[in-house]
């Protein structure tokens, strides 16, 4: 089991994530290229809450399709284009994924994505133990 971990010399977290994920020797690694808000057939999603919400689906379906669960996410990497946009990303984070799984996460803000009409890029590491 992968072991989720804020160390008290460093500041607490600033939003939902950990500070350090330590995965187990023997681990089987996943690694998702970044996930946008577009669906199965193909259709971008419009605005920044739909289009988070499609990352997320995407990204678990990927798990399941490993036999992973949203639980075994180590890392993820959110490309935004707007820091405007942080607390939609936020709020579609917590309903797709909860409150209880915190892995390391990194939020930048850049220029643009593939396509202009894109607002999210997700990247995400999941390990099972």
């Amino acid at each position: 089991m992968n072991e989720y971990s804020n160390p008290k010399q460093v500041h607490p977290p600033l939003g939902a994530y950990s500070h350090t994920v330590k995965v187990p020797p023997n681990a089987t690694w996943l690694i998702l290229s970044g996930q946008v808000g577009v669906n199965a057939s193909g259709k971008l999603q419009t605005g920044m809450r739909r289009q988070a919400e499609q990352v997320f689906r995407n990204i678990l379906a990927c798990l399941r399709a490993n036999r992973m669960r949203k639980e075994d996410l180590v890392k993820l990497v959110v490309y935004l284009i707007d820091s405007r946009l942080i607390e939609e990303y936020r709020a579609a984070r917590t309903k797709m994924l909860g409150t209880d799984v915190v892995p390391a996460s990194t939020l930048l803000i850049i220029d643009g994505l593939a396509n202009p009409d894109m607002l999210i890029e997700v990247e995400a590491w999941a390990a099972k133990g």
